[in-house]
């Protein structure tokens, strides 16, 4: 009888043992878990800092942009003001 008793309590652990395993298994899930989100969040932190500094820079771009069109228009401004006086200039007849 002694036998039947030890059977028994085999039989019996053999789903706590499975219940443990498993346990185990989602412990390792959990940690790989978090290892992706740290991993994850650092990126993101990586790509937010890129992100500002590629706004930063259109920024400046766009800024160079308007500068060059005021310097263009001021150029324009200048040639034909320079023009009209060289037309003076030969109207006089000197």
């Amino acid at each position: 009888m002694a036998k039947a008793g030890i059977a028994t309590r085999s039989v019996d652990l053999e789903p706590i043992d499975r219940l443990e395993e498993k346990v185990k298994l989602l412990v390792g899930m959990i940690d790989r878990l978090r290892a992706d989100h740290s991993q994850a969040a650092e990126e993101n932190a990586r790509l937010s800092r890129e992100l500002d500094s590629a706004r930063a820079r259109l920024s400046d771009a766009e800024s160079t942009g308007s500068e060059m069109l005021a310097l263009r228009e001021e150029r324009d401004l200048i040639r034909s003001r320079v023009d009209d006086m060289l037309q003076q200039i030969e109207s006089l007849n000197l």
